[in-house]
């Protein structure tokens, strides 16, 4: 509740102000002790790689008051309610891969032909060694298009 505080009295003073409190990027210059996934985004953000000058993470980061929706609606609880077919891919290695865990965990893995339940319209693909960032722009070259591009020829019909 204390964050909901906080946020709202953040979105008061940004009324007031005119302008929203930011809440920093990719931290600049890199500490040597920042942690492994910072590094990550350090590398992605703050190099020719993925800077742009519009970009949040490049920069001065997101509005303060940005998740506000967030916390009034956590998404992730619902993902036992997706009746479509779903493909989650993430890097072995990211530090955000239990997002896709446990949203994998909670959908049912079950769609709807019109007539009945289905099984195994789920699936979660680990790419190996894989960090976060690595599935933005493939520098590393372990997007695996061919799954995806499979995938979607499988279920846009």
């Amino acid at each position: 509740m204390e964050k909901r505080k906080a946020i709202a009295a953040q979105r008061t003073i940004d009324y007031k102000t005119g302008s929203y409190k930011r809440a920093g990027g990719v931290i600049d210059p890199l500490p040597d002790d920042a942690p492994w996934f910072v590094k990550d985004y350090y590398d992605y953000y703050k190099t020719p790689r993925g800077y742009h000058e519009r970009s949040g993470n490049s920069n001065d980061g997101w509005n303060v008051i940005g998740c506000q929706s967030f916390l009034n609606q956590p998404l992730l609880c619902y993902a036992n309610e997706i009746t479509t077919p779903v493909l989650l891919i993430h890097g072995e290695k990211a530090h955000s891969r239990y997002f896709s865990e446990y949203a994998f965990e909670k959908m049912t893995g079950k769609k709807c032909d019109g007539k009945s339940m289905i099984d195994g319209n789920k699936e979660i693909l680990i790419i190996p060694n894989a960090v976060h960032t690595d599935l933005y722009d493939d520098r590393a070259g372990v997007i695996p298009y061919d799954k995806i591009e499979a995938f979607f020829k499988e279920n846009l019909k």
